[in-house]
């Protein structure tokens, strides 16, 4: 008897941590980021005392001003997270605004800690994200004005400007911290780099190719 209590009791205190370490309740209102602690980092980033939290912990100015869009890509993300604002620590949420010209995209890429919504507030966007192996099936749809859509966390997506002029967006991500992994920089753009010898295989074709691509990156 007293084994089977042992064991209830560490089932259910392995299943707490578990749900604990997987999406965390605040233990105190807030949590401003200080940044300049030497606290080792767990998950996440050590809090300030309470005591010394202002207004402009929680604040962000500027969210209104076009990105520049003058790059290879033709598209602008403009992040407003914790380390914008320190304020947004453990708190599970960030913004951004993302400008882009006209046929500018956003590449496709990965947010590892986030579910992205993103809301069309000018022009009109293609949209889409790939599922995992072995199906990789495409859901994409064009968004205007007005118009949600979903990226589910961790699955590859992009965005693309398909209307006359620019376009902006803003997303709301389920993250302080959501990282992103663009699929581009991070295969071709790899420092030190993916040997050539794989990269070629992997996406087989001739090493020439694997070399011209690496360069732009």
């Amino acid at each position: 008897m007293a084994n089977q209590i042992l064991l209830l009791t560490t089932f259910l205190a392995m299943t707490c941590a578990l749900v604990i370490a997987f999406e965390p309740s605040p233990l105190q209102d807030f949590c401003v980021a200080d940044t300049t602690s030497s606290v080792t980092r767990v998950n996440g980033l050590p809090c300030l005392d309470s005591k010394l939290a202002q207004a402009d912990h929680f604040f962000f100015s500027g969210l209104h001003i076009p990105g520049n869009t003058s790059n290879p890509v033709g598209g602008k993300v403009t992040p407003v997270n914790v380390v914008q604002i320190p304020g947004l620590n453990t708190l599970g949420i960030s913004l951004a605004r993302i400008d882009y010209a006209k046929w500018g995209v956003i590449p496709p890429h990965t947010h590892p800690r986030a579910t992205e919504i993103l809301t069309v507030l000018e022009g009109s966007l293609y949209v889409g994200f790939v599922t995992s192996n072995p199906d990789n099936k495409l859901i994409s749809k064009v968004l205007y004005k007005g118009d949600v859509f979903v990226f589910p966390v961790g699955l590859v997506h992009f965005q693309q400007n398909v209307g006359k002029g620019n376009a902006v967006s803003l997303s709301s991500l389920s993250s302080q911290n959501p990282g992103v992994n663009t699929i581009a920089n991070a295969v071709f753009g790899a420092n030190p780099s993916i040997s050539d010898d794989i990269l070629a295989k992997s996406f087989q074709v001739d090493k020439t190719v694997i070399s011209s691509l690496q360069a732009k990156f």
